[in-house]
């Protein structure tokens, strides 16, 4: 007995001193590690192939989306007219007059060939990179993740050496030719694509996300065909999009970076940017995912498939602990040898990259400082990575203009002078808004007041003075919830207490507590929907002491409005006797509704009222009745060759750019006539 309780004390006693000398081992290798042996892992020299092969993609993918999403083929109607309203990042940003503004495309352009075919590759990433990142930062209403992704690339591949191979840069100077790469100029890009996918999954545990609500009726797509022998259209929606998409971008990251899984993940992610691609109008950005999704290959990928082509080809790099300065002439490339010490150059670069990784992690979840950009959502779309994980459905938008002088209330069409209706999601942008409709309408007066304003324009008609509010409501519902207003419709926004940095004062909240509202709402739709394809359902929500005024018109009939929950007071004016009459409805309480006729529905309960309308729409019932041309869509939808379906229209709208480019080329150094099309009113 004593001898087993000494053997065991004594293995435990091994057991502690290896432990302890475990310990100790990780301790000295930690006081080891050093940050300037980071930076000579960062400098390690890495073949120059796979960075050639997916610059020059990214620079053919970039000329592609020039005329495009960056708007390069309707130059004259982004830029064009000095009258419409622009929302830049930073007050002091302005766009140039039109032809500069083409000009300006053109220098993109240009450095956008010369990242492709990699000819003074740093001067070129620059000439795209600056007017791209000034054109992004002049409107904020354009945004999306995937244009600031871009933005980011280029200025990651100004510093790197991506044009030592593949390109007109090491055909014309052998000292670039075939050259090594420092491993950062990998690193960098790597870390750049693995948070596009990790922050995306991150975003995606929002509860809105995956309980389902953010995306709907995406199962109906032919993209998801295959599903459809084992699924119902709802639980694709459910399973596969919201699901499945959150567990990919979540992890795909980790499996492409590992060896064994990486061809499998690989094939998943392809598929997944390709069904992206035909899901949603997102332009260039599946392509660029598909052009780097390399990075997480072996460095060496470009030599090995060549040596299936070509016998002699060695793709081998020699070990080196850092790339800099020495060369030495090798069989196929110059091989970059370590010298005796690192200086303050090669720290400073790995410190700013290391600055870089930081800023890309902490700017997502940055919106607790920058609360003046916080609306509905946190913070402004565009550098947050929640992609698609809010869907916004908008019925109504007021822009109310009161003349405090004549006390003349007008109404103005939101999309007068705006080119998108994103701006009416943001407070920060309907701030903005507001001051562009006032210079605007101050400048009518201006002009009627010397009489040369034009009868078409809006203000002269109404404005009397300069003592002018202007007044914004705007539904919408986020997510499948009740139609419900954003703003409070009784704030001028011209008087706005507004900072970047505080909450903003006239947002009202999202009512949250009726979200559980949402089933109840889809089985009532789902009834509504089975009375007839012509029939169809609006839920509202409103806040106590405030009244939606509305009014129906005669191509919808059989109104009714339900109350589903609170206290509504149901106005109706006369417009014979200018007398009002109406009714009190509680819950479950419904009234017809006359078509024709402006009514009003109070929240008169000290809680939120919500209700319905439910209507018969006689123009789909027309337009059902009519013939459907469904050949030519079908042929659109069911294309199998997403980058190259429209190749006529991509042609015209290049076409279209180098017309507006140069003609306004022309205009500045030959003084020709400025040709510029003209956009209908308001369109």
């Amino acid at each position: 007995m004593g001898e087993q309780c000494g053997k065991s004390l004594n293995n435990e006693f091994k057991e502690e001193r290896e432990n302890k000398k475990q310990c100790s081992k990780f301790k000295e290798y930690l006081n080891n590690v050093s940050y300037e042996q980071f930076v000579r892992f960062m400098y390690q020299p890495k073949d120059p192939s796979s960075l050639g092969v997916i610059r020059f993609l990214f620079g053919l993918l970039m000329l592609i989306d020039l005329p495009e999403e960056r708007g390069g083929s309707d130059i004259d109607f982004r830029w064009g007219d000095p009258r419409d309203c622009h929302f830049p990042l930073f007050p002091i940003l302005r766009p140039l007059p039109y032809p500069y503004m083409a000009l300006l495309y053109g220098i993109m352009w240009f450095g956008a060939c010369g990242i492709m075919l990699g000819y003074k590759f740093q001067t070129s990433a620059l000439l795209f990179g600056v007017p791209y990142w000034y054109l992004l930062l002049l409107d904020k209403s354009f945004w999306n993740n995937h244009s600031y992704l871009f933005g980011i690339v280029t200025i990651l591949l100004v510093g790197s050496s991506a044009n030592h191979y593949l390109s007109l840069d090491g055909l014309f100077d052998e000292r670039k030719k075939n050259r090594h790469v420092p491993y950062w100029n990998y690193f960098i890009l790597k870390f750049q694509f693995f948070m596009l996918y990790f922050l995306a999954g991150l975003k995606k545990t929002d509860k809105e996300w995956l309980e389902g609500y953010s995306m709907t009726n995406l199962g109906n797509h032919w993209v998801f065909l295959p599903f459809t022998l084992f699924l119902t259209v709802e639980q694709i929606d459910y399973l596969v999009v919201h699901w499945f998409g959150f567990l990919l971008d979540l992890t795909i990251g980790f499996w492409m970076l590992i060896e064994i899984t990486r061809p499998i993940a690989m094939i998943f992610c392809a598929c997944f940017h390709l069904m992206n691609s035909r899901l949603f109008s997102i332009g260039m950005f599946p392509y660029v995912c598909l052009a780097t999704m390399p990075l997480f290959c072996t460095e060496t990928w470009p030599r090995r498939l060549q040596s299936i082509f070509f016998k002699k080809v060695n793709y081998r790099v020699e070990p080196s602990p850092v790339c800099v300065y020495t060369r030495q002439q090798s069989e196929d490339y110059h091989d970059l040898q370590l010298p005796h010490e690192i200086n303050w150059k090669h720290k400073l670069v790995v410190g700013l990259l290391l600055t870089h990784c930081g800023l890309q992690c902490f700017l997502p979840y940055s919106h607790f400082i920058t609360q003046g950009y916080n609306n509905w959502t946190k913070g402004l779309y565009g550098y947050s990575w929640d992609m698609m994980v809010h869907s916004w459905d908008t019925t109504i938008v007021v822009v109310k203009v009161v003349d405090n002088n004549s006390g003349g209330e007008f109404f103005l069409d939101p999309a007068a002078w705006t080119q998108n209706e994103r701006w009416n999601k943001h407070a920060d942008m309907c701030l903005q808004y507001a001051e562009c409709l006032k210079n605007n309408l101050l400048q009518d007066l201006q002009h009627e007041k010397s009489r040369e304003g034009v009868e078409n324009e809006v203000g002269p008609k109404h404005i009397t003075s300069e003592n002018i509010s202007i007044y914004v409501d705007v539904w919408c519902s986020l997510n499948g919830r009740f139609q419900q207003r954003m703003y409070d419709p009784n704030y001028d926004l011209l008087k706005a207490n507004w900072s970047p940095f505080r909450p903003v004062e006239w947002l009202k909240p999202v009512l949250a507590e009726y979200n559980d509202f949402r089933g109840q709402m889809n089985q009532i739709s789902q009834e509504v929907y089975s009375w007839s394809n012509y029939s169809d359902v609006l839920f509202i929500a409103d806040f106590p002491g405030l009244y939606l005024e509305n009014y129906i018109t005669k191509d919808l009939r059989n109104v009714t409005l339900t109350v589903l929950e609170g206290e509504v007071f149901f106005e109706i004016e006369d417009e014979e006797t200018s007398q009002s009459y109406g009714v009190k409805l509680g819950k479950n309480e419904s009234v017809p509704v006359e078509v024709e006729v402006f009514h009003k529905v109070h929240t008169i309960s000290s809680t939120p009222s919500c209700y319905m309308y439910v209507y018969m729409n006689k123009t789909r019932e027309y337009l059902g009745e009519l013939p459907q041309s469904s050949d030519s869509d079908r042929d659109v939808m069911y294309s199998p060759f997403p980058l190259i379906e429209d190749v006529q229209f991509r042609i015209d709208a290049f076409l279209r750019m180098v017309g507006h480019i140069s003609n306004s080329f022309l205009h500045v150094f030959y003084n020709q006539p400025l040709i510029r099309r003209s956009r209908l009113p308001f369109s």
